[in-house]
């Protein structure tokens, strides 16, 4: 047996969301094995910002690091988020809600939604959605922790945050720096390569100097300056099933109350989001160039604002797809370095911390052994095709045919992946399992429901109650999820005593 070669410094290209995250989970959980982390990051490249919405797996990294979640509320400006809020995606003038935990509960009705689906069919109207206690109290404008100690409907309930990603980066960088992080603020002008095995083998600054370390770790954003210039990783394009290709930012003031979830609004030629802080509303427009104009798209976000923008529209072009591998050589890619899927479903970071998190799991020495790379990049593939799948259903699941992207969309042919999964739940209601998904079923049955696929039959073991039994029961559990929404401080009242900012802090 060989004698392992532990990785003892690491090159993190790239502060930003992705930078400092990384650094952060490394010098937590690589104490005593890594000697050095450092992060290089150019003075002159800024943050894309559009990811300041997350889902509910952000609270274990975040409680990996062991941060307390009322300071990092107070310090990223964050507010709670209960799921999104879909508007015009079926049908212009239709909205349905995707929340986040279960529906319902597990007693009785292991399969609510068929119960629901044999109740509509007899002239049930209420949404599907009444039936989570997510939308209930989304719909009331409340908020709480799950209760786990109990076993009843709050301990079913789940929420991630809505923050300023500038704040976060900002944020972990203090908490990197504190456990021994050295940020160097210089600009990579080349990256040297082994002659025997094309590994990075150091990075050259702009002032001359170099960085030498065993593992390079590319957050150097879209243009992947390691993972694609430096190394020809290769990346792998899904414009054809992802058409949207620019997306408009921009920043207004609060309007009204401060709302506990994510809205996204479709458009004529793509969707808008509105993300609401403590201090701001983020806002964007993420749009099909081939339908829609920057100006035209400029001129509809900035008319559909809850106020005044505080800063000018950004324009972002990207290109949906992925690396072709994530992990190449000595190299691992996190955020837009390795691939961009649009924020449609809070996804983005949630990518970095997968990226990490399976890192973790499968960390290299030094002879970076190809069986763990191959099983890396297996995973993270695995984990982004999951993604685009669900994202990709949004829009193709449309009966909108007033627009030329949506026209398009509807008809456009799609992964056998995603075939199998429609096609499956079209015929009999269910949901196709796979291992380690992100998204489980309450995630689909959102999304199928929501957007108005109707399957032809449902569980036939819906059918063993009596009509009226099942009637009364769904509708007893809906009273139930009233009352325990009802019993809920507001989300501005949760705030104020969980994690309200202190005035005079910039941001």
């Amino acid at each position: 047996m060989n004698t392992a070669q532990p990785v003892r410094r690491i090159a993190i290209l790239g502060g930003g969301t992705a930078g400092w995250m990384a650094a952060a989970l490394f010098a937590c959980k690589l104490r005593g094995l890594v000697e050095t982390i450092q992060v290089i990051e150019s003075p002159e490249i800024g943050t894309v910002g559009v990811g300041e919405a997350t889902i509910p797996p952000i609270g274990l990294f975040n409680g990996a690091l062991g941060l307390d979640e009322g300071d990092f509320m107070r310090e990223t400006r964050a507010t709670f988020k209960l799921g999104i809020q879909f508007r015009d995606w079926g049908r212009v003038g239709q909205r349905y809600f995707h929340p986040f935990g279960v529906f319902g509960t597990s007693t009785g009705m292991d399969t609510l939604h068929h119960f629901w689906l044999k109740a509509r069919q007899h002239g049930e109207t209420r949404a599907f959605e009444q039936w989570s206690l997510n939308a209930m109290a989304a719909q009331l404008n409340r908020c709480m922790r799950p209760e786990k100690s109990h076993c009843g409907l709050a301990s079913l309930y789940a929420y991630a945050f809505h923050f300023d990603a500038a704040l976060y980066a900002q944020y972990l960088r203090r908490y990197a720096e504190q456990r021994g992080v050295v940020r160097v603020e210089r600009k990579v002008v080349n990256v040297e390569l082994r002659a025997t095995d094309g590994f990075i083998q150091a990075l050259q600054l702009d002032d001359g100097g170099r960085v030498e370390a065993d593992l390079y770790i590319d957050c150097s954003g879209f243009r992947g300056l390691l993972i694609e210039e430096a190394l020809h990783t290769g990346y792998e394009d899904w414009t054809h099933w992802l058409p949207c290709d620019r997306a408009i930012a921009v920043p207004c003031e609060s309007a009204g109350e401060l709302t506990p979830y994510t809205r996204s609004t479709a458009r004529s030629a793509g969707w808008q989001w509105r993300i609401p802080l403590q201090h701001r509303i983020g806002n964007g427009y993420v749009y099909c160039s081939r339908y829609l104009s920057d100006d035209e798209a400029t001129a509809t976000l900035l008319a559909n604002l809850d106020g005044p923008a505080l800063t000018e529209p950004k324009v972002l072009r990207f290109t949906t797809g992925r690396r072709r591998q994530f992990w190449n050589k000595n190299c691992i890619a996190l955020g837009l370095a390795s691939g961009f899927l649009e924020p449609l479903e809070s996804t983005s970071i949630h990518l970095i911390q997968s990226g990490l998190m399976q890192l973790a799991a499968i960390f290299p020495d030094r002879s970076f052994d190809l069986a763990d790379a191959a099983e890396y990049n297996r995973l993270q593939i695995g984990e982004y095709e999951h993604v685009r799948d669900f994202v990709m259903l949004h829009y193709h699941a449309t009966e909108r045919d007033d627009q030329p992207l949506w026209r398009h969309c509807a008809a456009m042919p799609i992964p056998d992946s995603l075939a199998y999964r429609k096609q499956l739940f079209c015929s009999s209601g269910r949901v196709a399992f796979y291992d380690k998904e992100l998204f489980v079923e309450p995630n689909w049955l959102s999304l199928f429901i929501g957007q108005r696929c109707w399957p032809r039959r449902f569980d036939p073991l819906a059918d063993i109650p009596a009509l009226a039994d099942t009637q009364r029961q769904l509708s007893k559990l809906k009273e139930q999820i009233r009352q325990t929404a009802e019993n809920m401080p507001t989300h501005e009242q949760f705030i104020a005593t969980h994690g309200r900012a202190r005035r005079g802090r910039a941001g």
